[in-house]
């Protein structure tokens, strides 16, 4: 039936942390949003609605909602293959004495098995070097990332990008949100590659200095 399939795929959605916040140290965070099965049955009736109807879903369309942090935590559990710990702010600690609490160091687990990753890694891998992605491709990192574009009925398209890096032993995971932005590809994957860069390396290449003037001299406030 399509509501055990849907109550299925959000027990999964929730264990990714979806639909809820997360906890993170900042105020008003949003929890994003995924639909129960009571949702189309108002929609269109108990017991009428099938598995055909909610197929955006898969997709990151239709009626789910993530936030740009949940989006991040989701590069976090791909890279980990499998795993996050709740996201906190923090810079750097005045003392070694200094105790993270436990909120921030228990690991959450997905429960998916980690060989279930491995094509989806593999597939992100793909879009940065021969996809959508190409503008976030760094010689020496291989960053494994996913462009979007999100549909926006009142003006042009939203830019999206996440991704994680180095494809081995992860250190950084970005997600990156440019309101009418257009496609994933324009604005938020090199963005999204020029964090990645300026963190791993500590520098942008001389030879992606273009990459960083354009970024730079765009205007992503007053885009209609």
């Amino acid at each position: 039936m399509a509501d055990r399939g849907l109550r299925n795929l959000n027990q999964h959605l929730s264990d990714f942390g979806l639909g809820r916040r997360l906890g993170i140290d900042l105020p008003q965070e949003k929890s994003g949003s995924f639909p129960q099965p009571e949702f189309y049955d108002n929609m269109y009736g108990k017991n009428v609605w099938r598995s055909t109807y909610i197929l955006s879903l898969g997709i990151g369309q239709g009626e789910l909602e993530l936030t740009t942090l949940q989006m991040a935590n989701l590069a976090v559990i791909i890279g980990n293959r499998g795993y996050y710990y709740t996201p906190h702010l923090i810079k750097r600690f005045v003392s070694e004495l200094r105790v993270i609490p436990d909120d921030y160091t228990t690991e959450h687990d997905v429960h998916i098995d980690d060989a279930y990753f491995d094509p989806v890694i593999e597939g992100m891998a793909m879009a940065v070097t021969q996809g959508t992605a190409t503008s976030a491709y760094l010689p020496n990192i291989e960053v494994c990332g996913k462009t979007g574009t999100s549909q926006n009925s009142h003006g042009k398209d939203h830019s999206v990008f996440f991704a994680f890096a180095p494809r081995d032993n992860p250190q950084i995971a970005v997600a990156v949100y440019v309101e009418n932005g257009g496609w994933g590809s324009t604005y938020a994957a090199p963005i999204g590659g020029l964090m990645i860069e300026k963190y791993l390396n500590r520098r942008i290449a001389d030879n992606r200095k273009w990459l960083e003037n354009r970024i730079l001299e765009a205007d992503l406030i007053s885009k209609p």
